[in-house]
């Protein structure tokens, strides 16, 4: 296990990461954050994003989608990516690992498998 701090260096270390984020989409609160100066204000992330967290779990229910499915919903904008993945042991404890990237210098799948890899391991 490792905590949270630790973890978003090691998700920091990809190529192109601008900022990571560990976020509790249900009371809105930054748990951990780490940033370059390019990287958005990270508490806003946190406010807004969880909008985004709770409207996508909501549609899968409406569809009849087990929401424990989702692994990431990825943001493409035009000079970044940013990224959320629910921690899948804490989906019903509403927290989500956040990415943003410099979209010119990240691979999009290796940023990814290093989220996957972080949050399998994350002792929240």
């Amino acid at each position: 296990m490792i905590d949270v701090q630790e973890s978003l260096r090691e998700v920091m270390e990809c190529e192109g990461v601008l900022a990571a984020s560990l976020v509790d989409y249900l009371s809105r609160i930054t748990l951990g954050a780490v940033q370059t100066p390019r990287g958005p204000d990270l508490e806003k992330v946190a406010y807004g994003d969880t909008d985004v967290m709770r409207a996508k779990l909501s549609t899968l229910e409406l569809l009849g989608y087990d929401p424990g499915r989702l692994e990431d919903i990825v943001v493409t904008l035009d000079t970044e990516y940013h990224v959320i993945r629910p921690l899948s042991r804490r989906a019903r404890q509403g927290v989500f690992l956040y990415l943003v990237a410099d979209r010119a210098q990240t691979d999009l799948e290796a940023a990814r498998a290093t989220m996957r890899e972080v949050a399998r391991r994350l002792d929240v």
